[in-house]
């Protein structure tokens, strides 16, 4: 229990000062009344009694108003205490003299304010699993930005969720009835880029049977997304500065000039200033794009949305196995270089491995020690080495999870694995092949 002084110095800060405070000031106007000679002859004579009963007027009014003010307000600070929502101070060590109403709800309000904030991230962002503060300021900085016809920039790691905080940019917005078109710079050649983006005319170049619109046109009245803008080729780079300097584009082997009323959001996980210093990407569609820029933050920055993200993951799959507490520490620790769509492949398969039981540190291979002992062997017993069939599966198992990783780092591009892991891409191929490793489940849209 609350101990009674330190209740009473709490209770007392507001419901007893206030009412002090405005008695007082109500007997320091009377008397000021009274030094006036048009009021002597009426105060003079009872002047104490008068100011007696005028500062307990005061006093008494003020208490009940204050009472039936501040009454509401404890109600719903004690319901949100119960409900978790702020915290319980009654427990605190702190010095009671120190502390205050105005201190406490103070306090109480800004923890109200942060429960508020994540429900109405939520709310707003349903596609979006993060309570962090780091993706709570990216959020409040897309609902600034949404409203406006700016263009977006957003950069940040391969799997730190560009895609999902564009399509949120996009929901936000007042284009969020017109089309939200993606297209991914990087997954089409470069031949064939320039007609997705512009369209072309029927008989324009080999295989064009008939016109296609491009990009830019079927995304009029909304918003283009264009995915790893740092891998488009400079010729079509000056295609779209010129589209976004006239708001309007030229099919392929066309003469009529389309206007496209389109809001541009890009995304890129490279550096762009590099790139500028290297000559492979243009400075002034840096200036064009860049006008607001969001760095989302990888999941090593923001480990305390890895709890959130991990039961996202596991209610996805039909009778998911539940995660145990050691499980979750070792997500906890681990950096993350694939950030959560590593995350989410790390679950998947870890699902595949516990089956009926509950997902512990051996279903996590490549995040802990427990990744190269035998399945079902006790962590703390390690398997003899002098063991040959022990041996080989250790060494599959550690090859395996660091092809996995690999894969899961490049989004399944088996050519930037292999660099990754230093060894030739025909090589990293039969291990794959000997693994059985299926590489397809690591390739997902960004």
């Amino acid at each position: 229990m609350q101990p009674a002084h330190r209740r009473f110095v709490v209770q007392v800060s507001l419901t007893v000062l206030v009412p002090v405070i405005v008695a007082g000031l109500a007997v320091l106007t009377l008397f000021v009344s009274s030094s006036i000679p048009l009021f002597q002859r009426d105060f003079l004579g009872n002047l104490h009694w008068v100011a007696l009963m005028v500062g307990g007027v005061a006093f008494t009014s003020c208490s009940l108003l204050l009472y039936f003010i501040l009454r509401p307000v404890r109600r719903f600070l004690a319901s949100a205490r119960k409900s978790g929502v702020i915290p319980d101070r009654s427990q605190d060590n702190a010095d009671p003299r120190v502390q205050s109403d105005l201190e406490e709800y103070r306090l109480a309000l800004e923890q109200v304010g942060l429960a508020l904030s994540r429900l109405d991230a939520k709310a707003l962002f349903p596609e979006i699993v993060a309570q962090s503060r780091a993706m709570r300021s990216i959020l409040g900085q897309i609902m600034k930005v949404a409203p406006t016809a700016t263009s977006v920039l957003l950069t940040g790691e391969s799997g730190t969720g560009k895609e999902l905080a564009a399509r949120a940019v996009h929901s936000q917005s007042g284009r969020r009835d017109g089309p939200l078109v993606a297209i991914n710079c990087a997954a089409i050649p470069e031949n064939l880029l320039e007609s997705e983006l512009f369209g072309h005319e029927k008989g324009a170049f080999t295989g064009a049977a008939a016109a296609k619109p491009g990009k830019f046109e079927l995304a009029h009245g909304g918003t283009l997304f264009l995915d790893e803008i740092g891998d488009m080729p400079p010729a079509v780079q000056a295609k779209i500065l010129r589209m976004l300097e006239t708001g309007s584009v030229e099919r392929i082997g066309g003469t009529k000039t389309i206007r496209c009323d389109v809001r541009i959001v890009a995304a890129t996980n490279r550096d762009l200033t590099e790139m500028i210093r290297q000559g492979t990407f243009r400075e002034d569609l840096l200036h064009r794009l860049n006008v607001f820029p969001l760095h989302m933050p990888p999941l090593r920055e923001r480990r305390e949305d890895i709890p959130l993200l991990a039961d996202h993951f596991l209610t996805k799959p039909d009778h998911a196995p539940r995660l145990s507490s050691q499980a979750l520490s070792l997500l906890m620790a681990h950096d993350w270089p694939g950030n959560a769509r590593e995350l989410r492949n790390v679950l998947e398969r870890a699902v595949v491995l516990a089956g009926d039981e509950e997902i512990r540190p051996e279903h996590l291979p490549g995040l802990g020690p427990s990744s190269i002992t035998q399945p079902g062997a006790n962590p703390a017993e390690p398997t003899r080495p002098e063991d040959d069939a022990s041996l080989d599966h250790r060494l599959a198992t550690l090859e395996r999870s660091m092809i996995e990783s690999a894969l899961a780092r490049t989004g399944g591009v088996q050519a930037k694995a292999a660099r990754l892991l230093g060894i030739k891409e025909r090589s990293l191929w039969h291990r794959i092949k000997k693994l059985e490793i299926d590489a397809k489940a690591f390739k997902n849209e960004r």
